[in-house]
């Protein structure tokens, strides 16, 4: 709108925009920003707090590839990881496959300790189990201090956040047409369980 940032571009200016997005919305936003004579860079970012602390996040860069060698000096200062995705809006795109898989791998674990539990399954089996086969990973490490021990400090993400980043993810599959049955199903998930907690009844155990 008037006065606002579109109009005060001057020529030349990067715009880099680190969130995480819908895809259509970011060649939106980028065809915006080169038509006020600017460029552009989607460059949405994984890894927890502890890394974004150290300096050591990863960048999921969508745009032009001489632009990121352009600006990859100052990307440098806070990313360890810095993958070129491919045109615009593929960065936004990788960074919501990213989350829908891991998000979603903590969703189907969270179900089945839940389950373990219910059918006198120890914790230490589970998780000892499942990280000495097709279960183990990442999700599941940080998962582990919890499955455990009840402490909550390895996975430093909100029920409200994942639930954003699965709405997004579906908005994005629905719009490339493409099977989202499962992301679907996480996304209830993520829901009810938000419900849960903003109404303050107490998950199930």
């Amino acid at each position: 709108g008037a006065g606002g940032v579109l109009e005060g571009l001057r020529p030349g200016t990067v715009v880099i925009d680190c969130s995480t997005a819908i895809p259509s919305s970011t060649v939106r936003m980028a065809q915006a920003v080169h038509a006020a004579g600017g460029r552009f860079l989607d460059t949405p970012m994984t890894r927890t707090p502890k890394e974004a602390a150290e300096g050591r996040l990863n960048l999921l860069v969508g745009g032009d590839a001489a632009l990121l060698d352009e600006c990859r000096p100052l990307l440098q200062c806070f990313a360890e990881n810095i993958t070129h995705a491919g045109p615009v809006g593929a960065g936004h795109s990788m960074k919501l496959l990213h989350n829908y898989v891991s998000l979603g791998t903590v969703a189907l674990l969270s179900e089945a300790a839940a389950c373990a539990a219910r059918n006198g399954v120890a914790p230490a089996v589970f998780v000892d189990v499942l990280a000495k086969g097709g279960g183990g990973g990442t999700a599941l490490e940080r998962m582990k201090p919890f499955l455990l021990n009840h402490d909550s400090s390895g996975l430093r993400f909100s029920i409200a956040n994942a639930r954003k980043d699965l709405d997004y993810y579906n908005a994005m599959a629905g719009d490339a047409g493409a099977a989202q049955a499962i992301a679907a199903a996480v996304l209830a998930t993520l829901d009810g369980a938000l419900a849960r907690t903003e109404s303050g009844t107490l998950l199930p155990e």
